[in-house]
């Protein structure tokens, strides 16, 4: 089909014969070889050429050319020519006259009718007109004078061959594309064997080549010069036609597996549903929820909860977010152990050996943890309990929660509140929010199976603050012995008994806690090791592992007690023990580097070897600062215990100062300044010259100042390293000290003996001043701690002045 679209500019410009796009009406019936008009009205089309083969239903516009229509009705002929133009012209009524072509086709004019404003009118082709000359160009209709080309009548021998060709091509692509059907049937009915022309024509009009191609094909006249054009285009119609058939074979096959996989699979499931072997999605859920509460005590509220949510899932069409919504909340809610509690080993042999096992030294803390599961066996269960670890990293403190789990037989779930900022990671979300899940202890819950797991909570004291909630106040719940009995999730918004759970907590520090969560812990310090400890752990726990990480036999790598010892006092002083397992895992890899060279070595690693593999250490046996106005105190720090010495000097004796250096916090320059003032007031009672200060400029300082130091407890240690300036005496040597100092001269208790016992045997001190009030946490330590050490308990600073003097 044709169809016809209004014209370009100036009708003026249609003044050449040449060029021309048109329908004709002439003068009687025109038949193809006939009388045909030589004056013919002329229309042109857009879509492609007009070939005289075709019969086919053409569409114009009634404006402008329902006049030529007209005029073409009242011809004896009632013929016009069609001719084809590649660009429609904007304005039909003014248009170039050389866009048209030279060639179109006369067609008699069928059944002309209109509606919409448009005319249709069937085209019956009847043979080519070369455009001669323009009668009337400047505005529709347009008039032009036509010559008729001369075809021969016979055809030769070679236009034979091509007429056969392409009759072959024909029938080849008929099967392929079943539209040409119709098309082939019509014009068969009207085909001649001896007229090759139409047959040429018809052949062009079947493919699908461009418009200027066709138009091509029609200006061609010369029959064997035709037919070689059009061969070649009918021939790349048929593969095209032949590739898109088996394309589209390929699909449908495809698509027809998916189908009967589909139908199949569909015609199964309803099978198995009418014989009772399957049930359907709803189903199938609903008896999986019942089967898991198979063995699970409810309490009446969850129990009635529940229902009600199966039965509202039991009538929602599982394709509605609301089913999903509600069979996620069952999913979670069937998923706690409601009522099933695992029984508890309460065996203190096996709980001590566990201990032991996997832990060398901390035994204090061993015996607090045997304890705790004494009164538990006692009474014949353990009560849920919060047990908090403190002390610095690397000492163990997750190891000895999951010893606990083990030595009880209970479940274990660590998760780390390192960082959380959220509160609905412990209590869940509102279920009405997308993505809503429960809090992490329902999560733990549903993982262990029980409802007495034992639960570690990993770093409690770096819980952070956001505007999604104080995570830490949701913890009280959680931990409140009197409240989490009846915890409640905001997903599930079902009261659950986490009472029955031990908690263990974390922490490096118990200054960033909130105090009302701390207060609900039993706290538990883990201080550092010394170095017998260290090395024994090495030789227990962390060779053995690296080895095996390494795949070494024990046989071809060892390392000496002497190795051990000098590898932790010059590599890895830390509290914990990770710096030391770091190295000893640096020292195996590069043993493993020689037994690939040379695999049957064996390899003894001595003291010697570890400059090589680790490089020069990183710590000295340093010699303790002694002489006028220097002292050595004892320090607590998160990351253990550790020396400090501090110096005193007189700068000259212009007038009266004091200056700090070293990096202080507010409270410990506030204990410089109390230090000063009562050794300055006192100074004639100990023995020094009582103008000493009045004319003295005196500078205290606390070495290695890149490291913030803070704290009361250094306040005896920089009072006696100012009377060892004025009395111009150095103090005994060998001696450390801690303990705050008051204005009028009295000794407090401070924190962290552990821990400063340990740094003064580290740096091999032997001789220590505490405060009195700490007589008690040293009388606790253990035994190997405190051997060799003698001890000075000092309630006022004249005790101290008496040992250093």
């Amino acid at each position: 089909m044709s169809d016809q679209q209004e014209f370009p500019e100036d009708p003026s410009e249609y003044a050449d014969p040449e060029n021309a796009t048109q329908h004709s009406t002439g003068k009687g019936l025109a038949l193809p070889g006939q009388n045909l008009p030589d004056k013919v009205y002329i229309i042109p089309i857009h879509n492609r050429p007009f070939f005289p083969a075709q019969v086919l239903p053409v569409i114009v516009n009634e404006e402008p050319w329902a006049e030529t229509l007209d005029l073409v009705s009242k011809s004896d002929h009632h013929s016009l020519a069609l001719f084809y133009m590649d660009t429609p012209q904007e304005d039909p009524r003014h248009f170039d006259t050389s866009a048209l072509p030279l060639y179109g086709t006369l067609v008699k004019v069928h059944h002309a009718s209109r509606e919409n404003g448009k005319l249709q009118f069937v085209a019956q082709g009847l043979t080519r007109v070369r455009l001669k000359t323009w009668l009337k160009h400047h505005r529709p209709p347009y008039l032009v004078e036509v010559e008729y080309p001369h075809q021969p009548t016979e055809p030769t021998d070679e236009v034979k061959a091509y007429g056969m060709a392409l009759i072959n091509a024909i029938k080849e692509l008929l099967p392929l594309n079943p539209l040409y059907s119709e098309e082939l049937k019509n014009y068969l009915n009207r085909f001649s064997p001896n007229d090759p022309s139409p047959l040429t024509d018809f052949a062009a009009a079947l493919t699908s080549a461009t418009g200027s191609e066709l138009q091509e094909v029609l200006d061609c006249v010369p029959m064997l010069k035709r037919m070689e054009k059009v061969l070649p285009m009918l021939r790349k119609e048929v593969e095209v036609a032949r590739l898109q058939k088996e394309i589209s074979a390929e699909v449908n096959r495809k698509i027809g597996e998916h189908q009967r996989e589909f139908f199949l699979k569909e015609q199964l499931k309803v099978i198995q549903q009418e014989l009772g072997l399957t049930k359907d999605d709803r189903s199938a859920d609903l008896e999986q929820f019942e089967q898991r509460l198979v063995g699970k005590v409810l309490p009446v509220q969850v129990q009635k909860r529940l229902e009600e949510e199966m039965n509202k899932l039991s009538i929602l069409e599982t394709g509605s977010p609301e089913y999903a919504v509600t069979r996620n909340y069952i999913d979670w809610a069937t998923s706690v152990p409601w009522g099933v509690y695992g029984e508890d080993k309460l065996d203190l042999k096996y709980a001590r050996k566990v201990l032991d096992k996997h832990h060398a030294g901390l035994d204090d803390i061993k015996d607090r943890i045997l304890e705790f599961l004494a009164v538990g066996a006692y009474k014949g269960e353990i009560s849920g309990s919060i047990v908090l670890l403190v002390g610095p990293p690397g000492v163990g403190k997750t190891s000895v929660g999951r010893s606990i789990a083990e030595s009880l037989g209970r479940p274990f779930y660590r998760f780390s509140l390192g960082g959380m900022r959220d509160e609905a990671e412990i209590k869940g979300h509102r279920r009405t929010y997308i993505g809503a899940q429960p809090g992490k202890l329902v999560q733990a819950l549903k993982d262990v199976e029980v409802m007495n797991p034992v639960i570690m909570l990993d770093e409690i004291d770096k819980m952070g603050q956001s505007y999604q909630g104080d995570p830490a106040s949701a913890l009280l719940e959680t931990l409140d012995p009197e409240q989490n009995v009846e915890f409640l999730d905001h997903y599930l918004d079902l009261r659950m008994d986490l009472s029955k759970v031990l908690f263990i907590c974390t922490a490096n520090t118990l200054d960033s806690i909130p105090g009302p969560l701390l207060d609900r812990m039993e706290v538990i310090r883990l201080s550092g090791y010394i170095t017998e400890e260290k090395v024994a752990i090495a030789k227990r726990h962390l060779w053995p592992k690296q080895l095996e990480k390494a795949g070494v036999s024990k046989g071809s790598l060892s390392i000496s007690d002497s190795a051990l010892k000098a590898l932790i006092d010059g590599y890895a002083r830390e509290a914990g023990v990770r710096q030391l397992e770091k190295n000893l895992g640096k020292l195996v890899r590069k043993a493993v580097m020689k037994l690939l060279d040379d695999p049957n070595a064996v390899i003894k690693l001595g003291p010697k070897d570890l400059e090589t593999s680790l490089g020069k250490p990183v710590f000295r046996n340093e010699q303790v600062l002694s002489g006028i106005g220097v002292i050595t105190g004892l320090a607590w720090t998160s990351m253990g215990g550790a020396t400090l010495p501090i110096e005193a000097t007189r700068i000259h004796t212009l007038n009266r100062g004091f200056k700090l250096t070293g990096q202080l916090g507010d409270v410990m320059k506030e204990s410089a300044e109390i230090a000063y003032s009562y050794v300055s007031s006192n100074l004639k009672s100990f023995g020094g010259d009582p103008k000493f200060f009045d004319e003295a400029f005196v500078h205290l300082h606390v070495p290695e100042g890149a490291t913030p130091k803070d704290g009361p407890s250094a306040g005896v240690t920089m009072a006696s390293a100012l009377l060892s300036l004025a009395r111009n005496q150095p103090p005994k040597k060998g001696v450390a000290m801690t303990g705050e100092l008051t204005l009028t001269g009295h000794v407090l208790p401070i924190g962290g003996v552990r821990e400063k016992v340990i740094a003064a045997r580290r740096q091999k001190i032997f001789e220590l001043i505490l405060p009195e009030a700490n007589r008690g946490n040293f009388e606790e330590l253990p035994e190997y701690l405190k051997e060799g050490i003698t001890v000075h308990f000092a309630k006022r600073f004249a005790d101290v002045a008496k040992v250093l003097f």
